[in-house]
């Protein structure tokens, strides 16, 4: 009986305890099913490391990848673990639910509607295998702020389009949904989203015009390039108006008409491609004059002169210029007769053929010539010619015939073509011209039949027009006829004069009262338009520091960041447990980056380049280190690729002069690296604009000392590190200089790992223009000789303080490596090729031969007689005076203690070194790399040159 009643009290606790542990379980019940839900449909759920035999999310200890504020779940962070299989089509229950990050997954099958999801912030679900979107799916998203949605094969027959309820996310900033299957026309609401930066909708299958609501938008980047199918099409004059856009991208598709003139007011814009589109007419001077980073104008119909351009990165190839060289005039029929194409709109057929720089020399289309080469038939009935006429023509002194029937034309004739003196048969019939026709000589043969409003005129036409007794078509000559036609003349009355002077009048006050009144208006409203843009604040998420060791999964450290903030506008930062994403070996919060870089601000800034902007930081103890922060929405694939990179490569290799990567952010839309701070720069400042930043010329004595710190930190790089890397854009802005001039190799962004033995890599053409191999730049196959290379131009660069390619110098020495070659052979050549800077004496120069022969020896044109890096630190050695060679010195190959906090981490590394840290002055590394040289194919872009 005792153990009866044993048993009974035994099941009465159990049965206690399961009571009890639903009712005092922390996690929402309806978002703990939802969970499990999410966990039950996964192929591969061991990957989220969740307890497999129940548990509690919001409970202790937490769930990894779950946020929970009380009992409901606020986030979910589970961005490339792999994970495969549906999502619960539940997922919209989660009513708290604040920031989603499926991102970079295998997720698949349909997505689940996000409709009503008020809370809901961030929404990253990119880069998975969702394919089919519901309709409903942005429904109520009120406080939607970022929407990624790329790479997912999402309705692949049918295609989708955005629908209106989008519009009620009033607070959306970045909108990115590449690659996902968009079809239809660009949604009109998109343009007066007020809040939109960053609208990236590259190859999808969108079509027609850019809507005009687009007009002064306050986008950042707008990509439309690359649309499948028949692509995006009509003019770009409204993207003149963005004054806020600082990346465009509109390759891929058939837009046409010109530039815009006023496409200059984009004052911010950095990056600019056109590239494959049906473009046409001259390039305006207000582009020319923009300071882009690059500019791509490959691919179209621009005709006329090429301008010299601002841009640091630009490309024309495969237009109808009429020259090749920047900054080269056309001859003066050529743009007598462009502008003339400029005033009728373009034609398609006349843009084809109406390319180089003599009309005389080519067939262009109804264009006849003397025997003096000169232009005497101006031949284009039927032409489909619209607009007005050029006052140019008037330039074209040997013109006699010109027949411009049966066309569209419209406006006045200009009274400077009464000087063309050889002119006898002028045929203008059937167009729409208006009064008053100028004055010609007498034995002109006018024709003007055919245009209502001369003849409605009371007294139009001059006494010397003519109209035909014979149809228009039988009075015109062919297309290539150098002939005449004659007409029977009929007198119309003249117009009176004080009439004349009324129209001039009229036609010159109400165009100029129009435009002041269009700058009146636009003046207030381009005020509010920058208020409002300044207003705007994005708010950021919770992130967390890992400092400890990642290897070790039990001894992990987290620091919470809270997404609150206080009256300042600064985050709150407390210690905790909350468990964030897991991503690398040390994760900093953006909001320490803020703190230390006074909110990123513009007194902080050190530099610009393709990758964003680098900002000067100060810890609490002084410390100094640069934040290399990419700029909002920079988020393409390769942008991502040079990231992961730069953070895989400097996790794995440590040395004395290789620039140290103390730490990184992933938080939200920002990616961010934080390296050492090295107060000299780039070894371009000093070398090439020396004088404009006020400093002093590099002795040769520093310039042996960082040639052996180079060879010495790809030495490490190619054959000292537990894996060979090549590091494929060796060059002199991205070597470093620390307070006392010594060395660090930066920037590993395109670093690749070096293939065993002889074999090579092959892989997309990378790098810079003047510092890359011959082999590689043709073939795409690339080893560790291809450094060597680079390493060598450098060392030539430092001889002679000439850039590697500078088009601005003589055509013989424009390529430094060929040019120094042809002069590297006699004492005399070599002395004179040196830098000026130098104080040359005969006493260095057996160090400054020795130097050149190893230039010569590193830039062979076989790869097999290049020698390693390692010769290239034996041969250095001995000239510098002071250095002592290291063998197996721990401190070049010592990680970061991750145990530290950051300020601590910086020190131990100053304190190893006994140097300052550096900075990576991205605007400095642009400033060696001149336009693309001729011969390179049209598919290797400015930003592949990056």
């Amino acid at each position: 009986m005792e153990l009866f009643f044993h048993q009974i009290w035994l099941l009465v606790v159990a049965l206690f305890l399961a009571f009890a542990s639903l009712v005092f379980s922390v996690t929402d019940p309806n978002d703990l099913a939802i969970i499990n839900e999410l966990r039950k449909g996964l192929e591969n759920p061991e990957l989220l490391k969740w307890p497999e035999n129940g548990g509690d999310p919001c409970g202790s200890p937490v769930w990894p990848h779950i946020v929970c504020t009380g009992s409901r779940i606020q986030q979910i962070q589970v961005m490339g673990l792999g994970l495969k299989g549906p999502l619960p089509q539940t997922l919209n229950k989660l009513s708290k639910l604040t920031n989603l990050g499926l991102q970079k997954n295998k997720f698949s099958g349909k997505l689940p509607t996000l409709k009503g999801l008020s809370e809901l912030s961030f929404a990253y679900l990119d880069f998975n295998q969702f394919d089919t979107i519901p309709s409903d799916f942005f429904d109520g998203l009120v406080n939607l702020q970022v929407l990624a949605l790329d790479g997912n094969p999402l309705n692949a027959t049918t295609g989708w389009s955005l629908p209106k309820g989008l519009k009620d996310s009033a607070q959306l900033t970045n909108l990115t949904m590449m690659n996902c299957n968009l079809a239809g026309p660009l949604p009109e609401f998109l343009g007066v989203m007020s809040s939109l930066e960053v609208l990236l909708l590259s190859t999808n299958r969108i079509s027609g015009p850019i809507p005009s609501t687009f007009k002064d938008a306050v986008l950042k980047m707008l990509w439309l390039n690359d649309q499948s199918g028949d692509g995006m099409s009509g003019p770009i004059d409204v993207v003149a108006t963005m004054v806020s856009l600082t990346s465009l991208w509109l390759h891929g598709n058939k837009f046409s008409g010109k530039i815009p003139v006023e496409i200059g007011n984009l004052t911010s814009l950095k990056d600019l491609n056109v590239n494959t589109n049906e473009l046409v007419g001259l390039i305006p001077d207000s582009l020319a004059n923009m300071p882009l980073g690059n500019l791509d104008l490959n691919n179209n119909h621009f005709m006329g002169p090429v301008p010299k351009f601002k841009a640091t990165n630009v490309s024309f190839k495969s237009n109808s210029f009429c020259q090749t060289k920047q900054g080269t005039t056309c001859a003066p029929e050529v743009m007598a007769l462009l502008e003339f194409l400029d005033g009728v709109n373009y034609p398609s057929r006349l843009v084809e053929s109406w390319s180089g720089n003599n009309p005389c020399d080519r067939h262009w289309w109804g264009i006849s010539c003397d025997n003096m080469q000169k232009v005497s038939v101006i031949n284009l009935p039927k032409s489909n010619l619209s607009g007005t006429l050029s006052p140019s023509i008037a330039n074209l002194e040997s013109v006699t015939r010109i027949y411009l029937g049966s066309n569209n034309l419209s406006g006045f004739v200009p009274s400077s073509w009464t000087k063309l003196k050889s002119l006898s048969v002028f045929d203008l019939s059937n167009n729409n011209i208006s009064p008053p026709m100028p004055k010609f000589s007498t034995t002109l043969k006018l024709v003007l039949t055919g245009n209502p409003l001369l003849t409605s005129s009371p007294n139009p036409v001059p006494n010397n027009s003519t109209t035909p007794a014979i149809s228009p078509s039988s009075s015109v000559p062919s297309s290539r006829s150098n002939g005449s036609s004659s007409v029977i003349v009929k007198p119309v009355e003249r117009s009176r004069e004080k009439k004349h002077s009324k129209s001039k009048i009229a036609i010159v006050v109400v165009p100029i009262a129009g435009f002041l009144l269009l700058v009146f208006l636009a003046i207030p409203v381009y005020i509010y338009a920058c208020k409002k843009s300044k207003d705007k604040h994005q708010a950021s998420t919770a992130l967390v520091v890992h400092p400890r060791d990642p290897s070790d999964s039990d001894n992990v450290v987290k620091i919470a960041i809270s997404n609150h903030t206080n009256a300042s506008g600064s985050a709150s930062i407390h210690s905790g447990e909350s468990h964030m994403v897991e991503a690398g070996n040390l994760l900093i919060s953006v909001q320490v980056l803020r703190n230390v870089t006074k909110n990123f601000s513009p007194e902080n800034e050190l530099g610009r380049g393709g990758f964003g902007v680098v900002y000067k930081g100060e810890l609490d103890d002084g410390t100094q280190i640069a934040v290399k922060r990419m700029e909002a929405g920079i988020i393409s694939n390769k942008a991502l690729d040079e990231f992961r990179s730069e953070i895989t490569v400097l996790s794995k290799v440590r040395h004395r002069h290789l620039v140290s990567l103390l730490g990184y952010s992933v938080e939200g839309s920002e990616r961010i690296l934080v390296y050492e701070y090295m107060p000299q720069g780039a070894l371009s400042r000093h070398l090439f604009h020396w004088k404009k930043f006020k400093l002093e010329p590099l002795s040769l004595k520093k310039r042996l000392n960082i040639a052996l710190d180079v060879a010495r930190g790809m030495e490490y790089l190619h054959t000292l590190a537990h894996q060979s890397f090549i590091h494929r854009d060796l060059k002199s802005s991205n070597i470093l200089l620390g307070d006392d001039f010594r060395a660090k190799v930066s920037d590993f962004g395109l670093v690749k790992l070096a293939p065993d033995g002889e074999k090579s890599v092959v892989t997309r053409l990378a790098g810079t223009f003047g510092y890359l191999a011959p082999e590689y730049a043709v073939t795409g196959k690339i080893t560790t000789k291809a450094d060597v290379f680079s390493f060598g131009v450098v060392l030539m660069e430092l001889l002679t303080g000439m850039m590697a390619l500078d088009e601005d110098r003589p055509e013989e020495s424009q390529y430094l490596v060929s040019w120094f070659w042809n002069n590297k052979s006699s004492k005399e050549k070599l002395m004179a090729a040196v830098d000026p800077a130098l104080d040359m004496k005969d006493e260095i120069f057996e160090s400054i031969s020795t130097v050149a022969e190893l230039a010569g020896h590193c830039t062979a044109r076989e790869p097999g007689q290049r020698p390693d890096m390692g010769h290239s630190v034996n041969v250095l050695s001995p000239l510098v005076e002071k250095w002592k060679p290291l063998e197996d010195d721990p401190e070049d190959y010592c990680g970061i203690d991750y145990s530290l906090p950051l300020n601590q981490m910086v020190k131990c590394w100053q304190e190893s070194e006994g140097k300052d840290l550096s900075y990576v002055d991205l605007e400095d590394s642009k400033g060696s790399i001149p336009a693309r040289p001729t011969g390179f194919a049209d598919s290797f872009t400015s930003a592949d040159g990056r």
